[in-house]
């Protein structure tokens, strides 16, 4: 009986609702307010969504987008498995918001050493769903409407657009390049910072500076010179730096990543920010970190448990293992952070080999994944187009992965609007593949050379 008295409810209440005519009103109605957000105007195009869109529907072999396609070191595979295998049916629940404790204690132990200082694990260190959350964290916390923030000049392109999310204005310094000597080819180490350009910058409303060490796209690595300008500049005006270090263990030719928190006068104002993805070769695994003094930090964790809140800990057990495994071996033969850079090294030069050999004019970079090449020499393959808003570099990737089934990333892409005139003959390749994934690429690049050679 109740079933159906119900039953004939609901056929009444529908047929009611059909007779006032709200099933055709509400069908068919439709919003007439603005339902975007205004940090939100500007910032819907993405170059990785567009490139890697390209890469997977034409490339045949794919330099662009900056992640290995070899595997992560077997015992951070193997921690990884225990983590999800074993008895420990905790770690298939949540853990610590603000990091898996396991991890952030380990964090704490390695990068005091690497610092000189004790650091809290509890409130000096952070874990985040990548370094990219760890950046955001950062310019939501500090960031007001009307605060300016420091961008050296190519970066990573989240930068700007993380700055402006946050009402703040982003502020633009170049590295500018300085031609080498005796026809070498170009170091990332010859694009330099004008010191006097740099402290210009600098005013009132100066809230933060964003350095990236090594740096993508360009690969530099930092002198101590140059972070010193820095940091008295940041101390000078009472300004925060955020250093994304997420490339520091990939230091080519005996260079030596040097932490800028480490200078006088900087712990106290900087949050450095980290990677387990680039650090153990692992991206998609997700696992960041910001670190830095607790008055700094507790703003990142109020942002942090108000969006994602929590990270996941099967990935944080893990990598806690990798950098027990790290800690122990620091400085040996056998640690992953000696080996790795040592392979890549040797990866960076089979690319230089290739894309000089082939008329590209690579930039020799000094760290990270990718190395930049002058694609001036090829404009005859792709004319300019007289009017055309897209930047030369973005058309040529473009018909380069088209064509030729190589995948590369334009650098206007790492570039603000106003400047993008200064890059457009630059494209960025990244070398953190397999050998015959570069053996492929070196394939296509002598190819193309014939061919042009014999037309």
């Amino acid at each position: 009986m109740l079933r159906r008295a119900g039953l004939s409810l609901r056929h009444f209440l529908l047929e009611r609702k059909s007779n006032a005519g709200y099933s055709s009103y509400s069908s068919e109605a439709k919003m007439s307010r603005p339902v975007q957000a205004r940090r939100l105007e500007g910032i819907d195009k993405n170059i990785w969504v567009e490139f890697v869109k390209l890469a997977d529907t034409y490339a045949t072999v794919n330099l662009g987008q900056g992640f290995p396609n070899f595997p992560p070191p077997d015992f951070l595979k193997e921690a990884f498995a225990r983590a999800l295998g074993g008895e420990d049916h905790a770690l298939h629940q949540y853990t610590r918001a603000f990091g898996h404790p396991p991890l952030v204690k380990i964090l704490a132990q390695f990068f005091g050493k690497l610092l000189g200082r004790e650091l809290d694990p509890m409130t000096d260190v952070m874990v985040t769903v990548g370094a990219y959350q760890a950046l955001f964290c950062c310019f939501q916390a500090f960031v007001d409407e009307g605060d300016e923030v420091i961008v050296i000049e190519p970066f990573f392109d989240c930068y700007e657009t993380m700055v402006k999310m946050a009402g703040g204005t982003p502020v633009f310094v170049p590295l500018r390049a300085k031609a080498p000597k005796d026809g070498k080819l170009m170091s990332s180490a010859d694009w330099q910072l004008d010191p006097a350009e740099l402290a210009s910058k600098f005013n009132k409303r100066t809230k933060a500076i964003v350095l990236n060490s090594p740096n993508n796209p360009l690969g530099k690595v930092f002198s101590r010179g140059e972070l010193q300008l820095i940091a008295d500049l940041c101390v000078k005006h009472d300004v925060l730096c955020i250093s994304d270090e997420v490339y520091e263990w990939l230091v080519y030719d005996g260079k030596e990543h040097i932490r800028i928190a480490s200078l006088q006068g900087m712990w106290d104002r900087t949050v450095i920010v980290g990677s387990a993805g680039k650090t153990f070769s692992a991206t998609g695994w997700k696992v960041g970190w910001a670190m830095g003094p607790n008055r700094l930090l507790q703003h990142l964790r109020t942002v942090h448990q108000n969006s994602v809140y929590h990270c996941a800990t099967a990935a944080q057990e893990a990598v806690a293992q990798g950098f027990q495994r790290e800690f122990t071996l620091y400085g040996k033969p056998d640690s992953y952070f000696v080996q790795l850079p040592k392979e890549l090294q040797q990866k960076r030069d089979w690319l230089v080999q290739s894309l000089d050999a082939a008329g590209m004019k690579p930039i020799v970079p000094e760290g990270t994944y990718f190395l930049v090449a002058d694609i001036s020499a090829f404009k005859s393959d792709v004319p300019d187009v007289p009017n055309s808003d897209e930047s030369y570099d973005s058309r040529f990737a473009k018909w380069m992965v088209k064509n030729k089934g190589l995948a590369a990333i334009p650098l206007s892409a790492f570039c603000c609007e106003a400047h993008k005139s200064n890059y457009n003959h630059l494209i960025r390749f990244c070398f953190a593949k397999e050998e015959a994934t570069l053996k492929a690429a070196n394939e296509i690049l002598q190819k193309w050379k014939q061919e042009k050679t014999s037309s």
